[in-house]
Order: structure tokens, then sequence, then C-alpha cells
């Protein structure tokens, strides 16, 4: 089988079996808050083991020993809380990814300044990734997934927090590798994004896979599609006592309403 990662278990008499097959394929993976997509790339990824059944990446049974070292050589991530280490500047940290995958010393270094680039870091390679604004971070935990030269990327939210330059920087970054070979397990808020994107969706809810379509057979927005899988209403309770201030603003002058800013410059 064809499939680049799969679930297997059983709870309270019931088997589970979800099975992506997304190799050579930009796979997004949607839901609402709280619906389990980073937990699901966690499993996948080895770095939280399932309550119940087994993990299977890339041909490979996780099983919590070093013997997923092999399969975690394959696979590049960008986690959920990115996982960067505050004390250590840009290229000190990129060259240390380098060498826990096992890359030549000066393959490492052409590697770096070509995503150093790439990012546009390279201004501040010395700095301390604390100092990093949070889209800085962004970049530079991009960089550290593909320095390996993976074959499965596992992006979780990507593209929240990043400027539009850097979104457009990414995005042919990803095609391109998709279109090399790769494999991508993306999730995202951003459906247009997404819709752009990808190759196939699918929707979790709650820990269970929804529905999943390749996004040729999709007709229409995405956002539409995932409103109605998802069943969500579109709209919330009316909050009729958020009035903007129009209350107030009827018994004053214009002048009373306005805001005054004060900068204290050193």
């Amino acid at each position: 089988m064809n499939a680049n990662g799969q679930y297997l278990g059983r709870q309270n008499g019931r088997s589970y079996a979800n099975v992506w097959q997304f190799l050579g394929r930009f796979y997004g993976f949607l839901g609402p808050n709280g619906a389990g997509k980073s937990t699901t790339i966690k499993m996948l990824t080895g770095l939280l083991a399932p309550t119940f059944g087994s993990i299977q990446i890339l041909g490979h049974k996780l099983t919590g020993d070093s013997a997923d070292l092999e399969v975690k050589r394959r696979v590049g991530v960008v986690p959920e809380d990115l996982a960067l280490y505050d004390h250590l500047a840009s290229r000190e940290y990129l060259s240390f990814i380098g060498r826990i995958y096992g890359i030549e010393k000066d393959e490492v270094r052409a590697r770096i300044d070509s995503l150093l680039a790439l990012m546009k870091l390279e201004e501040h390679e010395s700095k301390l990734s604390m100092e990093f604004s949070h889209g800085m971070k962004k970049k530079l935990a991009r960089a550290a997934a593909l320095i390996g030269n993976p074959e499965l990327l596992f992006l979780d939210e990507p593209f929240e927090g990043v400027d539009a330059v850097s979104t457009s920087i990414l995005r042919e970054t990803l095609q391109q590798f998709v279109r090399r070979g790769g494999s991508i397990f993306l999730t995202s808020h951003v459906l247009d994004i997404v819709q752009r994107l990808c190759t196939d969706v699918a929707i979790i809810d709650k820990g269970t896979i929804m529905h999943e379509t390749s996004m040729d057979k999709l007709d229409g927005l995405l956002e539409d599609w995932f409103l109605g899988v998802a069943g969500k209403e579109k709209g919330g309770r009316d909050l009729n006592w958020l009035e903007g201030g129009a209350s107030s603003q009827a018994s004053q002058p214009m002048s009373a309403c306005r805001l005054k800013a004060i900068f204290l410059l050193r």
C-alpha cells in the first residue's frame, strides 16, 4: 500500500484504522481548534505515543526506541511549539540540527548558507532565537525542518504569524519540494492558502476523520466545503450589548470621543 502514515488501534470493542496516502502529495489536514490536528502530527512523528493502537510512518512501525531514528532521519517537522533553543544563534542551531541528521560538516555549512538566504535571516545568523519575533522563529523552524533533505514534511500552522513576502517564498518552496517528489502533511486555518497549495484535504473533528477528498474533486470554495462537513454555524450568538460605543457617542460630541496617544521619547 502506498501509504505514508497509518494509525491502527482498538478501543471499547471497536477497531480503528486511519491511513493517509499522501506519497508525493500536498496533504491538507484541517479541523477546528482542539480537533486533534497537532496531536496527530505529534503521534505520526514519534513525539507523542498513542493512548492505544500503533503508528506506522514511511513503512516503519514506531516503537518509541532507537529503531525509530532511521525513519526520523527521513522526516522534517515544524511542530506546534517550534521547539527552538533560546540560547543558540540561528547558525548554531541549524548546525546542531544538521549534525543530528548526520550531515558532513562542510555540507551542513553550505545548506545553512542557502537556508538563511532563503528565509531572509542572513543578517540575524548570530542572533539568539529568544530575541526573534514570532515570524522569525517560524522561519528558523522551517529551515531546521528542511536541512536534513527530508522525504516527508510535517508542518503545523507554518503560515500563522508570517508576513506576506515570507508567505509567498514559503509557498514557492513547498510547491517545488512536492514537484521534486517530496510529500507534505500540513495543518492550517488559512483555507485560501490550503486550496491553492494542497492536492488532497481531510477534516478531523474530535479526533475523528470526518471526510477526505482530492482538491480536483472539490467543486467551489474549500471554506464552504469545510463548513458543511464540520457542521459549524457561520455565525455566533447575537451580542446585542456590543454596540461599538454607539450609545455613548450619541450623547457626546465627536471631539469628546477622540482617542489621544502620547509617546514618550527618550
